[in-house]
């Protein structure tokens, strides 16, 4: 797995630069992304990058199309395997009332779904596994879909960039105490729990499930400001809960101003933390630098615990077991 990971930059690179057909839908106010998993968490970033925009975004992880989905939809579906039963759902349900629909899978049930109904689609390979795909499946829908989302094609280059920079630090190359992930793995002994702001909500769920997948332990993620409504309370408890603060460069000034609040109340209650911040430039390069560093952290952490990363069997059987 970590050779795929240290291939990251270059695989984005390389699928950005494909002569992939680039795809245009006019007329569309509204996107749908559905995805489990990873894929999932590529209609994440989809959904943060676009907030800013006058089209409105759902991230479906589920069976369900939203009810405000019309012939003015374009439904994205992403499943790597293709046979991803809640992602197939909601291509049915999108079908039927005549939204526009593309997806990119690497074959299995949705390619046939698409070819048998004339649906665009992209196919798009595997990777070691679903999870390590992600950087190739999110570039490939870049490519085709950056006009109709109008996405800057400068700020999705500048964002491959960045990926060639942080790859230079965390690489597995790097062995030193220079390496952020590889210290962040050796920091975590036990359960953590993973606060973000606005726009890096998919940082945050993206990190908690490599948690869960890579390292084989328990994690969980919560909105920072939500938590300062609630979750902040269980400090007053001594806890074995380790914090890992996600923040964003240009995170909003009285965000800001929270996250201090925050820090000074785990410090009062002898809290010991660890922040994790964005790089400068824009909101795709915030999340893909991320992502990849905190993914490559949860594989330094399995390494620690003597695991293999790569198995998820427990993933295997909840398929195996449903219908």
């Amino acid at each position: 797995m970590f050779e795929v990971y240290d291939k990251w930059p270059e695989i984005a690179r390389k699928t950005f630069e494909t002569n992939q057909e680039m795809v245009r839908y006019e007329n569309v106010n509204h996107i749908v992304f559905a995805g489990m998993g990873g894929s999932g968490t590529i209609g994440d970033i989809f959904s943060s990058v676009l907030s800013k925009s006058k089209i409105h975004v759902n991230v479906v992880k589920g069976y369900v199309l939203p009810k405000t989905s019309n012939s003015n939809t374009l439904v994205v579906g992403i499943s790597v395997s293709g046979n991803t039963a809640e992602t197939l759902s909601v291509l049915e349900s999108a079908q039927k009332i005549n939204c526009k629909i593309i997806c990119f899978t690497s074959g299995g049930k949705m390619l046939d779904f698409c070819k048998k109904n004339k649906i665009q689609y992209r196919i798009i390979s595997k990777i070691h596994s679903p999870r390590a795909s992600f950087i190739n499946y999110l570039y490939s829908i870049l490519k085709v879909l950056h006009v109709t989302l109008a996405i800057n094609q400068k700020d999705i280059l500048e964002s491959i960039m960045e990926l060639e920079k942080i790859h230079t630090k965390i690489n597995s190359s790097n062995l030193t105490n220079n390496n952020v992930a590889l210290n962040l793995a050796k920091w975590i002994t036990n359960i953590p729990i993973i606060y973000y702001p606005f726009g890096l909500q998919s940082v945050g769920i993206r990190f908690k499930n490599c948690l869960n997948e890579n390292s084989k332990i328990h994690a969980s993620t919560e909105d920072m400001l939500e938590a300062c409504h609630n979750g902040v309370v269980a400090w007053e408890k001594k806890s074995m809960i380790q914090p890992i603060l996600i923040e964003g460069e240009d995170d909003h000034i009285k965000t800001k101003e929270r996250w201090q609040v925050l820090k000074k109340l785990l410090s009062q209650n002898n809290v010991e933390y660890k922040e994790i911040k964005s790089i400068k430039g824009g909101i795709l390069s915030k999340l893909v630098s991320l992502i990849y560093l905190l993914d490559y952290a949860t594989i330094y952490l399995a390494i620690k615990f003597n695991i293999d990363p790569t198995p998820v069997k427990s993933i295997e059987f909840i398929k195996k077991n449903i219908s």
